[in-house]
């Protein structure tokens, strides 16, 4: 496994989030919806970021997202390592939009560079080494705090449950259903995150 081509998301109502990531977002292949009423409360345990060129870039995601009737867990803001913010779906699914760029280069636009699925775990080495196993290459890692992979479409990260809820503005507690399956492989994680072949996964 060297790749993960989507991520789905359990959601209550398929047309309803259908039309809030269209307008919100305009992602197509690389997110699916499925219908699910499982039962989770408080933090999922993850959040999805999208990578932008710029501030501008930032600004037009956020508030698409918020047109469309998301909600905001912290308010787009300048800081030492760039400039972004983080929003709430409808569905509940966090999204984090960021640039590591200080100053606009260009005209505002909605495109997304990367698109990253952020997962927080109990134990950063533990959950990199079970990936490594799996076939994911290592592109960035920061001891047991932060480790990213060389995955694409969609890339992978992996960042301390606690640090990552501390940095989305949310308390890190939470049980219950991820709602989040990843496309790529057949298997679970060691924080329970599973993962299908494209073969079993929902349609866009």
């Amino acid at each position: 496994m060297a790749s993960i081509e989507f991520v789905t998301l359990d959601v209550a109502d398929i047309t309803a989030a259908n039309r809030f990531y269209t307008a919100a977002f305009g992602l197509d292949t690389q997110l699916r919806l499925r219908a699910s009423e499982a039962p989770t409360s408080g933090f999922r345990g993850f959040t999805l970021a999208l990578t932008v060129s710029q501030p501008a870039n930032v600004d037009s995601l956020i508030n698409a997202a918020l047109e469309a009737g998301a909600t905001t867990l912290k308010p787009a803001t300048k800081s030492l390592w760039g400039y972004g913010g983080v929003v709430q779906a409808p569905d509940g699914a966090i999204w984090k939009v960021a640039t590591s760029a200080k100053k606009d280069t260009g005209p505002a636009s909605k495109q997304i560079d990367e698109f990253v699925v952020l997962l927080g775990v109990a134990d950063v080495a533990a959950s990199k080494k079970f990936y490594v196993d799996q076939g994911l290459a290592v592109g960035k890692s920061f001891g047991r705090m932060y480790v990213e992979f060389a995955s694409s479409p969609v890339k992978l990260a992996l960042y301390k449950r606690r640090a990552l809820a501390k940095d989305l503005g949310v308390s890190p507690e939470g049980t219950g259903s991820h709602r989040l399956t990843i496309g790529g492989g057949a298997f679970t994680d060691p924080d329970g995150f599973a993962w299908e072949t494209a073969s079993l996964a929902a349609t866009p």
